[in-house]
């Protein structure tokens, strides 16, 4: 197997998750401009919802893109590595459409939250199956 293809594999879910970043960034700024709150919340729950989506995201992707990328080094090979970036892909999708809608439970939310720990534990499970030599 060509060692790039699984860094290719890293490469597109990291760059899809750093739009998703942009995307959730845009929306916080959206909401700043639109109530005028320059720092903080201003109370404005709309712009709390974009904050919490937004920080939830950051709270997360960027552990999960170092182990996807640590994967990459160590030659873990693209199926594996496909299957969990669209795992946790659409699991922020999912929460950051969930938070953006309401801030009580919803389906999407905790559907987020269980595809974002299911591939944050095949993350860890395969680092752990490829650091034992």
């Amino acid at each position: 197997m060509d060692p790039t293809t699984s860094a290719h594999a890293a490469a597109l879910w990291a760059g899809l998750h750093i739009v998703l970043l942009l995307v959730l960034s845009v929306l916080v700024t959206r909401q700043r401009r639109k109530h005028r709150v320059e720092i903080g919340d201003g109370g404005v729950p709309a712009l709390q919802q974009a904050i919490r989506a937004f920080g939830n995201a950051t709270e997360y992707v960027p552990a999960a893109l170092a182990g996807l990328g640590l994967l990459a080094l160590v030659g873990a090979p693209p199926l594996l590595i496909h299957p969990i970036g669209l795992i946790l892909f659409a699991g922020r999708v999912a929460h950051a459409v969930g938070l953006s809608r309401s801030t009580g439970a919803s389906l999407p939310r905790a559907g987020g939250v269980l595809a974002t720990w299911i591939s944050l534990v095949a993350i860890a499970a395969a680092l752990l199956f490829y650091a034992i030599p």
